[in-house]
């Protein structure tokens, strides 16, 4: 896809990395929202991971094409398909001066999947652990019950605490600051809900001292008050840009700007699993069987959505229409996974023939301050489905009450967001897979869409060291799930942007986190 590579290009080369720019006292960054907490454990979301990762390390961690980098481990290797063999760097230590050590990291891979009331659990990074053990001070050696091909890119996301400060410690603990001891670039100063974050750089850490001597990001859910902050000083960098302004801060000589493609799939999920679901009617309001049941029904709807329109014009171009569950180039992705094409015509007799020829009644819902025009987007695909024949309504939430509503299943259809972690397994593995808390898979399946051979084409892949025989199997059980079964709709890829002041520079992320570490300043 030559956008993409684009893209790719753009990306790298507007980027200059934090190490080795010239230390710097402040830097004030203008968020798109603050942590829901910061437990390290609590909720497995990109912009808590992110926060994380300030104050915590995992053993290895993710550079920004999610490339897997050292962290506190200084190498790894596969003794055998059972065992991994983690070495851990001896210069790592804790902020209070802790050596990390084997009990850290096996109270950290116990701790993980283990938080009480946490929305989005750890569990599947850390389920197939059976045990952690130490061969000498710095090696340290994870026994999987199955084979584990994926885990140093589960662990990527796990960030490893104290045992120490950690033993015993709730979230409202870590929320407070009391147990916030890691090993990462920043340590912990300050932070409310819906105020200000606050980190001072860690003269201890092992890694590259980070440019900045405290960080201070600031939650600005609004996008133009993220804009109005950068235009007027207030602050040095913004994430999420609207369209329209990243235009404009392009275009103006006093900032500078930043995009990377994205490996995150927005898409809708479908309640395909209960006989009555609560917000699908027939037209006149009264009692339905569910329809979305029907994989024909799901189908019609995919083809009823002009994907080029809504990334043309709802996104203003930041966007690349989809047809598989990863961007071109991610691991697994098949190359014969198109978008779907758009076809009013064919999706109606395709309702047709599956019994609906009048349509429905059905609310779509999503969030209106999570992703890029998100409330736009669930607008106009209402709108495209009016055409259809339905009676489309909206609804959408502000992102903490749409994250509680979606975990709830209080939704029929509902626009949602994921990154694979980096392979297209990883979406497999949480949205598509039967809910199965036993097997700490289906996790984020909010449609509870089940398909037994399906599962067994996952658990297989999972399960398969050998690469080439993976990817197999990942594109046969993704064929499935999308052209078979329409288990989900994808609808686009983000596009990630970030506008700063001139003078300042940020190495544009395929995972959208926005990290202090990777700010620097411009040669």
């Amino acid at each position: 896809m030559p956008r993409l590579r684009n893209l790719l290009l753009a990306a790298a080369l507007a980027a200059t990395p934090a190490t080795g720019a010239p230390a710097q006292e402040l830097l004030r960054i203008g968020m798109e929202s603050g942590p829901t907490s910061l437990d390290p454990h609590y909720a497995s979301i990109i912009t808590n991971i992110a926060y994380s990762r300030h104050v915590f390390q995992p053993l290895v961690q993710q550079d920004h094409r999610q490339a897997l980098r050292p962290a506190i481990a200084s190498e790894w290797r596969a003794v055998d398909d059972l065992t991994w063999e983690f070495r851990l760097d001896p210069r790592a230590r804790f902020h209070d001066g802790a050596p990390v050590t084997a009990e850290d990291v096996a109270f950290t891979l116990g701790r993980a999947g283990d938080v009480p009331n946490s929305p989005s659990s750890f569990r599947v990074y850390t389920r197939p652990i059976q045990a952690v053990e130490a061969v000498d001070a710095q090696t340290i050696r994870i026994r999987t019950a199955q084979p584990t091909p994926l885990l140093p890119n589960y662990l990527s996301l796990v960030m490893v605490v104290s045992r120490k400060h950690g033993e015993g410690a709730t979230t409202a603990d870590y929320n407070s600051g009391k147990a916030m001891i890691g090993t990462g670039p920043y340590r912990h100063v300050s932070w409310q809900p819906g105020s200000p974050l606050v980190v001072e750089r860690s003269a201890g850490f092992a890694g590259p001292a980070p440019a900045w001597s405290r960080v201070e990001f600031r939650p600005l859910a609004n996008a133009g008050a993220r804009t109005a902050a950068l235009n007027a000083g207030d602050v040095d960098l913004i994430e999420i840009v609207p369209p329209d302004q990243y235009r404009t801060f392009a275009a103006d000589a006093r900032f500078t700007v930043a995009q990377s493609p994205s490996n995150r799939l927005l898409f809708l999920t479908l309640d395909s699993d209960r006989e009555d679901s609560p917000h699908v009617r027939a037209r006149d309001g009264g009692p339905i069987a569910n329809p979305l049941r029907d994989a024909r029904v799901r189908r019609a709807l995919s083809m009823a959505i002009n994907r080029e329109a809504l990334v043309s014009r709802i996104l203003q171009g930041q966007g690349l229409p989809a047809g598989d569950l990863g961007p071109e180039g991610y691991f697994g992705t098949s190359p014969d996974l198109k978008p779907q094409p758009y076809d009013l015509e064919g999706a109606r007799r395709l309702l047709a023939e599956a019994g609906h020829p009048q349509g429905f009644a059905v609310q779509v819902n999503g969030p209106n301050d999570r992703f890029v025009n998100d409330e736009q987007v669930v607008q106009a695909i209402a709108q495209m489905w009016t055409r259809l024949g339905l009676v489309a309504t909206v609804e959408t939430r502000p992102r903490g009450v749409w994250l509680s509503e979606a975990a709830q299943l209080r939704y029929s259809v509902n626009l949602a967001g994921f990154s694979p972690n980096p392979e297209v397994l990883g979406m497999l593995e949480t949205q598509i897979h039967s809910w199965n808390t036993t097997l700490g898979l289906g996790t984020a399946n909010r449609g509870r869409f089940s398909n037994t051979d399906i599962d067994g084409l996952i658990q297989k892949a999972r399960q398969t060291m050998d690469n080439a025989e993976r990817e197999r199997l990942t594109q046969q059980a993704t064929r499935a799930a999308i052209r078979d079964q329409t288990a989900l709709i994808p609808l686009y890829f983000q596009v990630n942007t970030w506008a700063m002041r001139k003078g300042v520079t940020y190495e544009a992320r395929t995972d959208e986190m926005t990290l202090a570490t990777s700010v620097g300043l411009a040669r």
